[in-house]
């Protein structure tokens, strides 16, 4: 971009000796960083009618699919509607708002309309990845209420959203991390049975009483979570200044260190390295919260967090044995973040597929971003793919397996 020829400080006239290089060497770096808004297209579709000369019958070429029938919205728009609500946390309304500033005439309830019709034709994929999910040797699963509205009432009631999900990166594992999100419009323990009807293996998880059954069929192990135990202690230290809340974080510290070192190694190594190194630390804890309780008052709140972490040690104990799982519920618990954000700014759901259709985008979204994946752009192409495409081939569109 030329600018003015700057006046010499004598006044007397300028002429030109050279211009900056734009590249190389000798290059002077003169750059501005702009922003140009997004624009908005109109695809027409042409078919012209041709006459055969044989039987003289009208043909017309098909009108390409798409991903709504008869819709307007062409793939790349309603990605941009998914992906801002469900990645960026814009409620459609304000997507209205911004919309109509554009000179763009659509309404929230179009923009609702879109989302409900978009991810049932995602459903599938959706379906995929929770299998995809479920075939995995330990899963991490948590949950995070949801307001919805009750239906005739106007009011409220508080819903859930479920994750589950696996990551086995930490152990060199090269199974992609996916995220598996269920919507229910309650927590009770029936949904999880739902869910993980067909799962067996390990689970991490907090100390929800609602999947005890599970636990108790045998069929799921548990895995308790050693960041819900140093959490209590945490919030302990900051309000009350405690000494013994001070020394069990430091001794849940020396767990995470060991961690930090076993990061990345095969599943024999990290059993190797926690039982050389954390089941010591590990007991030793143990030993000393126990010892603990007897020292301080049975109605403080520093005593409810020892109670609350000696119910869980035997619980935790699992992983000083198996590489293949984690000290803590770290991985759902980043997946249940997604929506506590999004929760912030859209406030609530309208309904039961209101809530469906929010399970089924972050499932895509959540698991696109786990691997590293532009959640824009792949979905722009799949929703651009998906309407002729076989249900039985739908695991060819994953995100792992798209190459932009």
């Amino acid at each position: 971009m030329p600018v003015p020829i700057a006046a010499a400080a004598c006044a007397g006239s300028a002429r030109m000796v050279r211009h900056e290089p734009a590249t190389g060497p000798r290059a002077v770096p003169n750059e501005e960083l702009e922003y140009v808004p997004g624009r908005f297209i109109v695809n027409r579709i042409v078919r012209p009618r041709q006459t055969c000369t044989c039987c003289e019958r009208f043909v017309q070429a098909p009108l390409p699919s798409r991903p709504i029938e008869r819709g307007r919205p062409g793939p790349g728009l309603l990605t941009h509607v998914l992906v801002s609500k469900y990645a960026d946390h814009l409620p459609l309304y304000r997507q209205s708002q911004i919309f109509d500033r554009e000179g763009l005439d659509l309404d929230r309830s179009t923009l609702a309309d879109w989302v409900g019709k978009s991810t049932a034709l995602l459903e599938p994929l959706a379906e995929a990845i929770g299998r995809h999910v479920l075939s995995a040797e330990a899963i991490f699963a948590d949950d995070t209420p949801v307001s919805m509205l009750a239906p005739g009432t106007g009011k409220t009631q508080t819903a859930r959203l479920w994750t589950y999900a696996r990551d086995e990166r930490p152990w060199g594992g090269d199974t992609p991390p996916a995220a598996w999100y269920r919507f229910s419009g309650d927590r009770k323990g029936q949904h999880p049975k739902d869910h993980l009807a067909r799962y067996r293996g390990w689970m991490h998880a907090d100390g929800y009483a609602g999947f005890e059954d599970l636990y108790r069929s045998g069929s799921i192990r548990e895995v308790a979570c050693m960041a819900h135990v140093r959490r209590k202690f945490v919030d302990i230290h900051r309000s009350q200044g405690s000494p013994i809340a001070e020394e069990a974080i430091g001794r849940i510290a020396q767990l995470y260190a060991v961690e930090k070192e076993a990061r990345g190694s095969p599943p024999d190594r990290r059993a190797e390295l926690r039982q050389a190194h954390s089941a010591p630390i590990f007991d030793n804890l143990e030993r000393w919260l126990a010892l603990q309780l007897t020292t301080v008052s049975g109605k403080s709140p520093l005593a409810s967090a020892i109670r609350y972490a000696l119910a869980r040690m035997e619980r935790m104990r699992p992983y000083l044995d198996h590489g293949i799982l984690e000290l803590d519920n770290n991985v759902a618990e980043r997946g249940v973040r997604a929506v506590a954000l999004g929760r912030k700014n859209y406030l609530f759901v309208g309904s039961e597929a209101g809530g469906k259709a929010a399970a089924i985008t972050y499932t895509l979204i959540e698991t696109a971003k786990l691997n590293a994946i532009d959640p824009h752009a792949w979905l722009a192409d799949t929703l651009a793919r998906i309407p002729d495409y076989k249900i039985t081939k739908v695991d060819d569109l994953l995100p792992w397996k798209w190459r932009g």
